[in-house]
């Protein structure tokens, strides 16, 4: 899974660890994130999303189809 986190994070300003303490989660969590060696759970995606203002989970997590 593709992710536009650390795009997104940088235009807000915002550091992996204030990230990650919006939506509580550690900073290694989020930097796996964003080099996608990891998958969130919907929940946390939904969160990511909102912290970083945008409207979809599709705008910051992008499916990639085998």
């Amino acid at each position: 899974m593709e992710t536009k986190i650390r795009q997104f994070r940088q235009e807000k300003g915002i550091t992996q660890q204030e990230l990650a303490d919006s939506v509580g989660v550690t900073r290694q969590t989020i930097n796996a994130l964003e080099n996608a060696r990891y998958n969130p759970s919907l929940l946390l995606a939904y969160k990511i999303t909102k912290i970083l203002g945008k409207q979809y989970i599709e705008d910051v997590f992008q499916l990639e189809e085998e």
